[in-house]
């Protein structure tokens, strides 16, 4: 199984931030030596965003917006005005 998932030697988190190119040749450092390295390092840095993403989501801050929306919404609705009284000529 050339290539294949059990020839990995590298941790997880060694592909964090990796370089994507495919290694051609013994001379490229810092390549990845195979496609499942290199979909392994995406997906490492798919999830480290979402890991962001996630922190920044949590925070007190941002879960107060909607309320504030709801609020500056209220504050800002017409008031309805009552209907022209027609002229009785």
């Amino acid at each position: 199984m050339e290539g294949g998932m059990s020839n990995m030697t590298r941790s997880y988190s060694e592909f964090r931030n990796a370089n994507w190119t495919l290694a051609g040749s013994d001379t490229d450092t810092g390549a990845l030596a195979n496609v499942h390295e290199a979909t392994l390092a995406v997906l490492m840095d798919i999830r480290s965003e979402l890991q962001a993403i996630r922190r920044v989501a949590e925070c007190h801050n941002v879960q107060r917006v909607p309320r504030i929306l709801d609020t500056i919404a209220a504050n800002t609705r017409k008031s309805k005005r009552p209907a022209k009284a027609s002229r009785a000529a």
